[in-house]
């Protein structure tokens, strides 16, 4: 994400890098690329003349001017300036003083509106909370369907009354609620393909008749300008209290996210990362500005690490890793956790050290992971625990349930044969602790 912005603030940034010492022309010129780089990101112009004039006033200061590392001053105030610019730190959701709390979806026709209702109910299910949701979509044709589907695959109930009226399905979902017990209601409200006034006015009713403790505009974040004026506009008639940026995962360039609070005023409060129903994240200002400055975001790492992987398993495995006893079953364990923590490029681009643009031409085949899980699961679990049984006839058979090439098994339990090497050598301690390590990089081909 934001890789186009990234790698352009990047060549902005080399003309304060090169330089000793910095002139005020010298700021002029570099503030001037900084300038373009976020116009053709398609950030709002009233923002980046903003972000440019307090970055311009700070960079002129004493602080940079006399610093002998200036390149470095002008990042961190580039830094902290898009911290602010975005939010400053993370918007939670309000949550009722008396259950339930109820939260009011709205956006436009195509926006991911009623995927994102349902990615929200699980991340606060993964939070403890027992959420309802309320089919208030009666114009799209199956939309009451998709809500249902979607649901069930997260573990949520509906609450619908078919084509009545939206005002009324969602007071009678929200008595509904009171009565069963569930602490959060989530309403996905109708969408237009364009902001009119019977959605606004529809939209009105339904805000009216249950009082909702927030109010969150679903938008594109692919669409750039067109997302941050469908933003001003929803909050303008509605005082909408947050936003979900959808797809942010397929936007290179950020203009959205770092206009939407600036113009209406109000947080993002949830960024989706993906198509699966886990792909919904909280919005840290901090991280993303960290992200598109090349910082990476370990703390986002650390907890979708946290998430995918299981404890007791990691327990299991140091002890296997102490006794030199992984088997290829271990290693088909650890490709399914790797695999839930997201996408590898995702996770590539949140370490630190990886330059802005430095993934954009990288060939990264998420199917090879696919291909190992197919190898490793078309064999028995005896030949899991002892590969060094698998002969020429075993790995045709082996290559012929998995799709593959024997070649491809032959270089599987090559990589698995040196992986458990350098696992040796790490455990063993002494001199040959170290040894070995990058290895590890062949993990996955």
């Amino acid at each position: 994400m934001f890789s186009s912005l990234a790698e352009k603030l990047s060549e902005a940034f080399k003309k304060f890098r090169n330089k000793g010492k910095l002139t005020e022309a010298d700021v002029k010129a570099g503030m001037r690329e900084i300038k373009l780089a976020l116009l053709e990101a398609d950030v709002n112009f009233k923002v980046v003349k903003a972000f440019v004039n307090k970055v311009s006033e700070r960079a002129v200061g004493s602080e940079v001017l006399e610093s002998l590392l200036p390149g470095q001053q002008i990042v961190k105030i580039v830094n902290e300036e898009l911290i602010s610019l975005m939010g400053g730190s993370n918007a939670k959701l309000a949550v009722a003083p008396k259950p339930p709390t109820v939260i009011l979806m709205c956006g436009l026709q195509g926006s991911g509106k009623t995927t994102h209702t349902a990615k929200l109910a699980k991340l606060l299910k993964k939070q403890g909370k027992n959420p309802l949701l309320v089919a208030c979509d009666i114009y799209r044709p199956a939309a009451i369907r998709q809500l249902q589907v979607v649901a069930e695959q997260v573990g949520a109930p509906v609450f619908e009354r078919g084509t009545q009226s939206p005002p009324k399905t969602a007071q009678e979902a929200v008595k509904h609620a009171v009565k069963y017990g569930y602490d959060t209601v989530l309403i996905d409200t109708a969408g237009r393909l364009h902001v009119d006034e019977a959605l606004m006015e529809e939209l009105k009713q339904v805000r009216d008749a249950v009082e909702p403790t927030e109010i969150l505009l679903v938008v594109d974040a692919m669409t750039g300008q067109d997302a941050v004026n469908v933003a001003e506009r929803f909050n303008e008639l509605l005082d909408i209290t947050g936003v979900i940026l959808t797809k942010l995962d397929g936007d290179t360039r950020g203009g959205a996210a770092l206009s939407v609070r600036y113009v209406t005023g109000k947080p993002i409060k949830f960024v989706g990362t993906g198509e699966k129903l886990d792909a919904l994240e909280p919005f840290y200002p901090d991280r993303m500005a960290s992200r598109i400055l090349g910082m990476g975001d370990v703390l986002t790492l650390i907890e979708k690490a946290e998430a995918a992987i299981d404890e007791k398993k990691a327990a299991e495995m140091e002890r296997k890793l102490r006794e030199q006893s992984f088997t290829l079953e271990d290693f088909l364990d650890q490709l399914e956790q790797l695999r839930g923590m997201g996408s590898m490029e995702q996770l590539l681009g949140m370490m630190p050290g990886v330059k802005p643009g430095a993934l954009k031409d990288a060939k990264i085949d998420e199917k090879a992971l696919s291909h190992t899980e197919a190898i490793i699961r078309s064999m028995t679990p005896y030949e899991r625990t002892h590969p060094q049984t698998l002969n020429s006839s075993r790995k045709k058979r082996v290559a012929a349930g998995s799709g593959t090439s024997v070649e491809e098994v032959n270089r599987l339990l090559k990589q698995y044969e040196q992986t458990r090497d350098m696992m040796k050598k790490f455990m063993g301690g002494g001199k040959k602790r170290g040894r070995g390590f990058g290895g590890f990089g062949r993990l996955f081909g």
